[in-house]
């Protein structure tokens, strides 16, 4: 391994920047090139069938075979013009990643291209090897995925590829963005009759996310020279360097050459597919870069992010590096999160979370804010299960990313006005009194988008026109933690909805005081899901716990909140998912939580056992054998015999932890329920062994012979590109 790892090293420094240039012209002139959109269909299918396939966009129609056939001619057309040769339903199992298959659309029986409306709606693929958990048999390998207009086709390596839903032979949900549109939908109807108690001209409203994903990149000789970040994602061992972050000079800092033509090349990439990519920097730790988009609805959103994981990914190749999307790689630098900004707009171009200088819309905005507040705070366990993972678990309360307390900042302002508004006596408005006012929401301080200040350590933080959910996983897929968002305001709108109706035939003026009247209700009683202050402090999670709040740290007891009677008549009464399906999804959360685990304690036996006890020994033994030799000169050097001792303990410490866990693991393995399984390797593996043997390991590092060390360490894998 220590031959390997200055292999690695020696390849380091012979690389060559692989430069890149931008395409001629500007970006808008090859923007969306590869993606079959609205504006590509209409120039490609008759007037009639175009207007049938944007009202089955817009309204979310069922599409019949007539048009289907049409498009599907369109596409394979706009396909093959461009060099396609295979098209494929693009879905998003509950593996995390996306799954294709590939089919080409010669048909060598009749020498012709071929692309039917029925392919292009529906196919078949082997759904076996897929998660189910347990809702079918091994051998029932039937699943259908199923197109999804909403998403448009694109076009990658030569290859036609058809965004989809992905559903079991008896119809059960085995992907993520089924439920995902299932709450778009929900959320859509009852937001836009919640509107209708103030604008009547709205008819649709659309939920919309913009993300930011952080990730690491290193050179990919080096990744290749460290078993556990093959295997794992993240360095199971590796003391930290002498400097790392805390110079605070990596943050908005130069972006070195190397990586600059990546993000040149997969932004590249990105344009042509459509995705909106805006932003790039360095984030705060060494080797740690962001990337953002724009806003869009929330479906083609979710859809980017998977999409350009997978370019990233591909692009890094080229460029000889890796893309590392661990929330946390490396211990003792920052994690990396994927901070979703999820926000409300209808189509009359109204962001529902962004304060005006009209009053009528202030309330609208206030009717909107608190009921997001009010749901969070009724199902703040739920979403913490939402962004709970095995590798979340490393990254959540530590190092900017916020603590496993779900709670909500609203900055100062907001505040001030919230606290004004419950605090208020009984409202009396006499005729000619101007009613917002006398309320005290005719006008809310246009500075309010300046001054909501980010507040790092809170999970879920307002930040002027959007809320910010920071506490999502980098390597997570947002359709998750967005349709439980989608879902529990959904909700809780539906709630208000009832309430202001339940009041009857109320006079204009009348109606939008029976509106307040419930905010203040729901301002009281959601008060205790606020919070301003640092999300890592002592004094807060002793607050948190008189306000009732949940402090779930370790993901197998947090996902209990998905399987609870409230959560379970949530999903039901929606119609998102049944209790057999919610159920199953559970099983599937315990058993990737498992196999994590389980992977992690075999890497780590087998670094421990094949690579840092061997090299700790033949180490052990030349200073053995040195002092000896400096006793033959008649030296007695009592610190090489205590440095000898101290090398000797941790070999012996390491072995028998690894061999303890070991024999725990075969205890945990022979357990049957997920549930006690996922807990068992959480509490009595990971939890017990994990930091315990990489505090002993890590301390060899720093006194065994650097050119015998045989894992490439942090100020390798950090600083050189």
């Amino acid at each position: 391994m220590a031959i390997l790892r200055f292999q690695a090293l020696d390849v380091v420094n012979r690389r060559e920047r692989v430069e890149v240039k931008y395409p001629s012209g500007k970006v808008s002139d090859y923007f969306g090139n590869h993606v079959f959109g609205l504006e590509e269909m209409q120039k490609i299918l008759s007037a009639t069938d175009f207007k049938k396939v944007e009202s089955i966009i817009k309204e979310g129609k069922k599409i019949d075979i007539q048009t289907a056939d049409a498009v599907a001619a369109g596409v394979k057309l706009w396909a093959m013009n461009k060099g396609a040769n295979y098209y494929t339903h693009w879905f998003q199992p509950l593996t995390g990643s996306t799954a294709e298959k590939h089919d080409s659309f010669f048909d060598s029986l009749k020498n012709i291209e071929i692309f039917r409306g029925s392919a292009l709606v529906q196919q078949e693929p082997d759904a076996s090897s897929f998660p189910s958990g347990g809702m079918r048999s091994t051998f029932e390998a039937r699943g259908y995925s199923a197109w999804d207009p909403s998403s448009h086709m694109f076009l990658i390596e030569n290859t036609l590829c058809i965004p989809t839903i992905f559903v079991s032979y008896t119809g059960e949900t085995l992907d993520y963005k089924t439920p995902l549109l299932k709450t778009i939908d929900v959320l859509d109807k009852v937001a836009t009759k919640v509107c209708h108690l103030f604008d009547s001209s709205i008819n649709r409203v659309f939920s919309t996310l913009g993300w930011e994903q952080e990730y690491f990149v290193i050179d990919r000789a080096l990744y290749n020279a460290r078993p556990d970040l093959m295997m794992t994602g993240r360095t199971v061992f590796g003391h930290h360097p002498a400097r790392g972050q805390q110079l605070d000079d990596h943050y908005f800092g130069t972006i070195s050459p190397r990586v600059l033509d990546f993000m040149k090349e997969f932004e590249i990439e990105c344009h042509i597919l459509g995705i909106p990519v805006k932003t790039r920097h360095n984030e705060v730790a060494p080797s740690q870069f962001e990337v953002a988009p724009m806003f869009e609805e929330m479906n083609l959103a979710v859809d980017h992010n998977q999409l350009l994981r997978d370019i990233m990914e591909k692009v890094a190749l080229k460029h000889n590096l890796k893309v590392l999307f661990h929330e946390k790689p490396f211990a003792g630098v920052n994690g990396s999160g994927k901070h979703n900004n999820w926000s409300l707009s209808t189509d009359t171009g109204t962001n529902l979370l962004q304060p005006t200088n009209s009053a009528r819309e202030n309330l609208m905005f206030l009717t909107f804010f608190i009921n997001v507040i009010k749901a969070v705070h009724e199902h703040s366990d739920l979403l913490r299960a939402s962004i709970a993972s095995y590798q979340n678990d490393f990254r959540l309360g530590a190092n900017e990313a916020p603590p496993a307390i779900i709670s909500i900042f609203i900055g100062q302002t907001l505040s001030k006005i919230l606290d004004e508004l419950e605090t208020k006596g009984d409202i009396h408005i006499e005729k000619g009194e101007n009613m917002y006012m006398k309320l005290g929401i005719d006008k809310i301080p246009e500075i309010i988008l300046d001054n909501t200040d980010r507040n790092r350590t809170s999970p879920f933080a307002f930040t002027g026109n959007k809320f910010e959910f920071r506490a999502v996983g980098a390597d997570a897929n947002v359709s998750n933690p967005m349709m439980i968002l989608n879902l529990i305001v959904a909700d809780q709108l539906h709630s208000f909805y009832q309430t202001i109706e339940e009041k009857g035939e109320l006079l204009e003026k009348e109606k939008r005081i029976a509106i307040i009247q419930v905010l203040r209700e729901y301002i009281k009683s959601s008060k205790n899901i606020r919070f301003e202050g640092d999300g890592y402090s002592e004094e807060w999670k002793q607050e948190a716990k008189k306000r009732c709040l949940s402090n779930i740290k370790d993901t197998p007891q947090s996902l209990d909140f998905y399987i609870t009677p409230k959560s379970i008549a949530l999903f039901s009464k929606n119609n998102i998912l049944s209790q057999r399906e919610i159920q199953a999804r559970h099983e599937i959360m315990l058993e990737n939580y498992i196999k994590k685990a389980q992977i992690e304690a075999r890497v780590i036996a087998d670094i421990c056992l094949n690579h840092i006890i061997p090299t700790a020994i033949a180490y052990h033994n030349t200073i053995i054998t040195n002092a000896l030799g400096i006793q033959e000169l008649g030296i007695n050097n009592t610190d090489m015999k205590q440095f000898v001792a101290d090398i000797s303990q941790q070999i012996n410490f390491i072995r028998q932890q690894v061999q303890n866990m070991i024999q725990e693991r075969k205890k945990v393995d022979a357990l049957e329920n997920h549930r006690d399984k996922a807990i068992a390797y959480c509490e009595h593996i990971k939890n017990k062994y994990f930091s315990a043997i990489r505090t002993s390991v890590d301390t060899l590092e720093l006194v065994i012979d650097d050119e015998k060390w045989p894992l490439v360490k942090y100020r390798e894998l950090l600083f050189l590109k």
